[in-house]
């Protein structure tokens, strides 16, 4: 279901407030002691070892500027788990109370009712409903074309942003990635530059720091490919119950042509027709 611009401010507003209170608690992990001596190390190393007091936020600068663009992908994806946490309430899609109503109405072929039911409920359902209530009158192949046609439109819908939701999350670990590469190559870059200064502990703690851009892309990409397979899952058996709730209408509607079929010729002294069942099929 399409968001008013206005929801769309605030779940926006509420992601980048979310963001540094996610991050705040990071800040203090990982100190220790202070009557632990911090090692001193050379100019010449330009600050590629780490000392043992150093923090998630520092090591989150240390990373480089791809650990902004990581923190972009994570604010997006935080961004759209809100908004499809908002659109795939149930009360969004099906709501018990409409279905009361409109089966009262269907039943009765009280179509004016009904038309009127699915206006006052702005859910998916409702809207499917609707065009096909707006066919009432051409016949049940007609109301099916029409709840077929308003289904697949709010299935896309259902489906709003997953697309983007999946790329953030191959995006960040490829930019964790990337980062790293970077940072693996100014630290074999300074190993060259200073010579024998370039000892092993050099490469080591370089190559430790550089890869800390590629645990951050995994820790943004991580949970937001799970949000992503769960939201699927989750439309998947919003759909296939709209589909269920939609076929009993049809099927209402198929049992009652059958039998104004069978009363027509029997009025008129003509043997009685069987029923024809109503099968869905694709529109010519």
């Amino acid at each position: 279901m399409l968001q008013r611009p206005s929801k769309m401010m605030q779940i926006w507003k509420i992601s980048l407030i979310a963001l540094p209170l996610m991050l705040l608690p990071l800040v203090g992990w990982g100190q220790q002691g202070t009557a632990a001596p911090r090692r001193e190390r050379t100019v010449a190393q330009e600050g590629l070892i780490t000392g043992s007091q150093d923090t998630l936020l520092t090591m989150y600068f240390k990373g480089g500027p791809t650990m902004h663009l990581i923190t972009l992908c994570s604010v997006l994806a935080l961004a759209i788990i809100l908004e499809r946490f908002v659109s795939l309430r149930k009360g969004k899609i099906i709501s018990s109370k409409f279905l009361e109503e409109i089966r009262r109405h269907w039943y009765r072929r009280e179509v004016q009712e009904a038309m009127r039911v699915c206006k006052e409920h702005d859910i998916a359902l409702a809207r499917i409903l609707r065009a096909g209530l707006l066919r009432f009158d051409q016949g049940p192949r007609e109301i099916e074309h029409g709840i077929q046609d308003a289904g697949r439109r709010e299935a896309t819908l259902l489906r709003k942003n997953l697309g983007i939701l999946n790329f953030l999350a191959q995006m960040a670990p490829l930019l964790g990635l990337f980062g790293t590469v970077l940072g693996m190559t100014r630290s074999f870059d300074a190993i060259a530059k200073f010579g024998q200064q370039g000892n092993i502990e050099l490469v080591a703690s370089g190559i430790s720091e550089a890869l800390i851009t590629t645990v951050y892309g995994l820790m943004v990409g991580i949970p937001v490919l799970g949000f992503y397979y769960y939201f699927r899952r989750k439309i998947e058996l919003r759909v296939l119950e709209m589909e269920g709730i939609c076929v009993s209408f049809l099927e209402d509607l198929d049992l009652h042509e059958g039998r104004e079929a069978r009363k027509a010729p029997a009025a008129a002294g003509e043997p009685a027709m069987a029923p024809a069942r109503f099968s869905p099929r694709p529109r010519d």
